[in-house]
């Protein structure tokens, strides 16, 4: 064999000791066994936080909504929200919202409902959507012992209390104008109540479950309730930002579910029971 018989065929051997090592680089790692790869675990898809329900509530208004000595949110209103809200798997958050501007809160979406003795009206629907209604209620007259009120045509003349925007205000409005210097507007029915107390209007006109609340735990002051047949029944819903239909309809669901389950009968009576008696149409508000 010649010289370049010799460079050529160790040129061929190191070319395929090249090609051999490359090859073994190239090699996949064995698969393991299926029993192996069974033991591991898909993970889970991480579930969806649960959004918080910002409510807004008026909490002057007993035994709806009221502040208790800690300055917590109590009162049939927050009980009741708070079991539709179990029952439709949400969470919620109260938020102390004068009565003055609430609606505004909605609307702008710094609240995502409002519980707050808020009777369902044809105006207020153009405006806000309603949850069915959750309780019903009625307008009732507060006098001092002495005074000679009998009806609603009576207090045509005198001086009347009422919280501003409430429809206990329409219902004086509608009797003695809405330009009435006689209708004397308060941010609370409680501060209405007061003003009844110091003399300084002749009767207050309210949700009867306020009124009666108010009287029951004031028998010292010598009020008197007053009820008017001309009086209609009026009806309390969850108000949401109109077109939020999802939300109604889970506030909807709820609500049917703890009066299916009796858990609405247990709030009702808990706060109820003593003052059904007093007055035959349950309470009122708005």
């Amino acid at each position: 064999m010649n010289k370049l018989s010799s460079k050529l065929l160790a040129a061929l051997i190191a070319g395929a000791l090249v090609l051999s090592a490359c090859g073994k680089k190239e090699e996949q790692p064995a698969t393991p066994p299926a029993a192996q790869q069974s033991d591991a675990k898909p993970a889970e898809p991480a579930k969806p936080a649960v959004k918080e329900l910002v409510v807004g509530t008026d909490a002057a208004y007993a035994p709806f909504e009221s502040e208790n000595e800690n300055k917590e949110i109590v009162g049939f209103d927050i009980d009741v929200v708070k079991a539709i809200a179990e029952k439709a798997g949400v969470q919620v958050k109260f938020v102390n919202t004068p009565w003055e501007g609430i609606f505004k809160t909605l609307d702008q979406g710094d609240r995502d409902l409002l519980v707050s003795a808020i009777t369902i009206t044809d105006e207020r629907k153009q405006s806000m959507d309603f949850s069915e209604p959750y309780f019903e209620a009625k307008q009732l007259i507060a006098v001092s012992s002495n005074s000679k009120v009998q009806k609603l045509e009576d207090l045509k003349k005198l001086k009347v209390g009422v919280q501003t925007g409430t429809t206990g205000d329409e219902v004086v409005q509608k009797l003695q104008g809405k330009t009435s210097p006689n209708i004397k507007r308060f941010e609370s029915t409680p501060l209405a109540l007061k003003e009844l107390e110091a003399g300084g209007v002749d009767a207050v006109v309210a949700d009867n479950g306020v009124v009666i609340n108010y009287v029951k735990n004031n028998s010292d002051k010598g009020f008197r309730m007053v009820e008017d047949a001309t009086f209609a029944k009026e009806f309390y819903g969850l108000a949401v930002k109109k077109g939020n239909a999802e939300l109604v309809a889970k506030l909807n669901e709820g609500l049917k579910k703890i009066k299916e389950d009796g858990t609405y009968d247990k709030i009702y009576a808990q706060y109820f029971a003593e003052t059904k008696a007093a007055a035959p149409a349950e309470a009122a508000k708005q």
